[in-house]
């Protein structure tokens, strides 16, 4: 009777601890939800879904002046939570001003990238959620968020970049972005500053690619120029033109790119595709690059 006494002991022991252990972890998972705002929690998990780092993700969510507190609390949630809600694609795209953080710190400069879906952080300013490569070079018709860290009078949120290539800043007015990197652009702006900011640490993110184009001719429903996503591939283009026509010669469409003067063909069979074969001809778009559908 000692011994069951005694095994029996130790099975309750142990269930406690377990129940213990399961509700510490709950607490803790239900705390970091809790503290994160629901705007950066959605942020993160679309973040996470394009593969951006926890790093970047961080720095880009501080960028714009949430408190590193505040974006730890929303990874560690994220990472506790199995599946979250489902949202839109409207609400995943955007992150709203929190009523709570309206006098949040000014923002701070992150290595970022962007693309065409912008989300507005706490202060106001851009946050995007596209990357573009680092030797992505700037256009006419982008639009750039600038920030100086701990000088809110001199960054801007939005700069749209001019037809003559130049964006204007503050103290140094004119600047001349066009076919620059944004780290190129970066310390154009900071050399500019110089001469009024020691040491200016300067941020520039590119909220929106505007100035770099696709085209799609021939059977499909929306024939003419797209605005170029970082990425995007033959199908995903025939999607952004609304699909092919009932006339479409669906084996017969080709892709034609130009480099260094000379014009290139490549074929794609949209029937092959579809199907998941020879999915290597559903090759990634550069800018202007003409995807030609026959009829």
């Amino acid at each position: 009777m000692k011994v069951i006494r005694r095994m029996t002991l130790r099975l309750i022991s142990a269930a406690v601890i377990v129940l213990v252990s399961l509700g510490t972890r709950s607490a803790i998972s239900q705390a970091s939800e809790a503290a994160a705002p629901k705007e950066l929690l959605q942020y993160v998990r679309q973040a996470q879904a394009q593969g951006v780092t926890e790093a970047k993700i961080k720095k880009q969510a501080e960028a714009v002046g949430w408190p590193a507190a505040l974006v730890d609390a929303a990874i560690v949630s994220v990472k506790n939570t199995k599946s979250p809600a489902p949202e839109t694609a409207a609400s995943e795209a955007k992150l709203k001003t929190p009523a709570s953080t309206a006098a949040a710190p000014a923002p701070r400069p992150a290595e970022t990238g962007a693309g065409s879906l912008p989300a507005v952080g706490p202060t106001g300013g851009v946050v995007a959620s596209q990357v573009v490569p680092d030797d992505y070079q700037i256009g006419a018709g982008d639009t750039l968020q600038i920030s100086v860290w701990k000088e809110p009078e001199v960054s801007v949120p939005t700069a749209m970049v001019r037809p003559d290539g130049r964006i204007t800043v503050p103290l140094i007015k004119e600047v001349a972005v066009a076919g620059l990197t944004p780290r190129q652009a970066e310390k154009v702006i900071t050399e500019g500053l110089a001469k009024f900011i020691t040491d200016a640490n300067v941020t520039v993110v590119v909220a929106t690619t505007s100035s770099k184009r696709i085209y799609v001719i021939g059977a499909v429903r929306k024939e003419g120029p797209l605005p170029y996503t970082y990425g995007i591939s033959v199908m995903q283009a025939l999607s952004e033109a609304g699909g092919l026509t009932d006339y479409a010669k669906r084996k017969k469409i080709y892709v034609l790119r130009t480099e260094n003067g000379r014009q290139y063909r490549m074929d794609f069979n949209y029937d092959e595709a579809i199907r998941g074969e020879r999915m290597e001809q559903n090759i990634v778009l550069l800018p202007d690059d003409t995807v030609v559908i026959p009829h």
